[in-house]
């Protein structure tokens, strides 16, 4: 989920945690579970720093070892060792409580996402992603801003929070319903499909498509479970030439290849060097691709420069490799 989501998801485990006796009937412990939650619900996105360095860093690592199954077990402990000295009164064992609570939180909600985690690490690499909330959900961030809106109006914050979450599960059942529909008429409509991506935009009724079968690549959308094809690519496979082996050992290419399971690729030759471009297909945008990889090399198939990331223009990109050393 993004940042503003994960805040407001701190606040009201802080204000959920109020149904804890223990946590109730101490201001101090309510105090220090309030400020944990919120550190809690944050924490696992600390990598986010990760892109002052750069994308490839980034898209590597990022929901990787932070979201992990050691790291879901350390970050509380952590935490808690920073706040408990200031609230020394407080009951340790509800302080740990609640900070875990909130960490996992974090890091389960993410998987529900279509970028997902690495929450099986160290067992395995992969990356879980469900692909039925968009990183921001609309309904889910205004629900929880309500919540704290009748909290600050005199709401009891436990009931009233436990009443959302039950809203919530919910809606996560709705969503899976959703997909499961679109599911079937992407199915219907490519029933050759080798593998089908399914991916939430933030409304509720429109999905984004990517589908691969034998021979091609199907790009649409759903809307309100009726799927629609825009655009078609023959699926070719990426040859092993000394150009596109040469790119290969680019950071950012490398970085690409390891995050997107659907892309295409081209090849061009200018007079000095060549350009090599992989385009993940399921961003579609107003017509465009907008998460690319980008490696330019020069007749000697040295890496002059390249990008990966987000570009909504052909002159952004040019001036990205212009100005991003390799």
């Amino acid at each position: 989920m993004d940042t503003g989501t994960h805040v407001v998801m701190g606040l009201a485990l802080g204000g959920l945690a109020t149904l804890d006796p223990v946590v109730a009937n101490s201001t101090v412990t309510a105090s220090s579970v309030m400020i944990a939650t919120i550190v809690g619900s944050q924490a696992p996105d600390i990598d986010t720093v990760l892109k002052l360095r750069n994308n490839a860093v980034y898209i590597r690592n990022h929901r990787g070892v932070t979201h992990s199954i050691p790291a879901v077990l350390l970050w509380p402990l952590g935490i808690v060792a920073v706040i408990y000295p200031f609230f020394p009164e407080a009951n340790l064992l509800h302080l740990w409580i609640w900070t875990f609570i909130a960490v996992f939180l974090h890091v389960f909600v993410d998987i529900f996402n279509a970028y997902g985690t690495q929450a099986l690490r160290p067992f395995s690499s992969k990356w879980v992603a469900l692909g039925v909330i968009n990183t921001f959900d609309p309904f889910i961030f205004g629900i929880h801003i309500l919540g704290l809106i009748a909290w600050a109006f005199g709401a009891h914050p436990g009931y009233t929070f436990l009443g959302i979450y039950a809203v919530l599960v919910a809606y996560y059942i709705v969503r899976f319903i959703t997909q499961k529909a679109v599911l079937r008429a992407v199915k219907q409509l490519v029933p050759d499909a080798t593998e089908i991506i399914i991916a939430p935009t933030m409304k509720f009724h429109q999905w984004r498509i990517a589908v691969m079968n034998k021979h091609q690549f199907f790009v649409g959308r759903s809307h309100n479970n009726k799927v629609t094809i825009l655009d078609q690519f023959n699926r070719v496979a990426v040859p092993e030439t000394p150009v596109i082996d040469a790119a290969k050992k680019d950071k950012n290419l490398s970085a690409f290849l390891s995050f997107s399971p659907v892309y295409r690729w081209e090849v061009d030759e200018y007079d000095d060097f060549y350009e090599v471009r992989f385009i993940d297909l399921r961003y579609r945008s107003n017509g465009h691709y907008p998460f690319v990889a980008v490696v330019q090399l020069d007749t000697d198939l040295n890496i002059k420069t390249s990008y990966t990331g987000w570009i909504f223009s052909e002159e952004k990109l040019r001036k990205k490799l212009d100005i991003i050393p390799n």
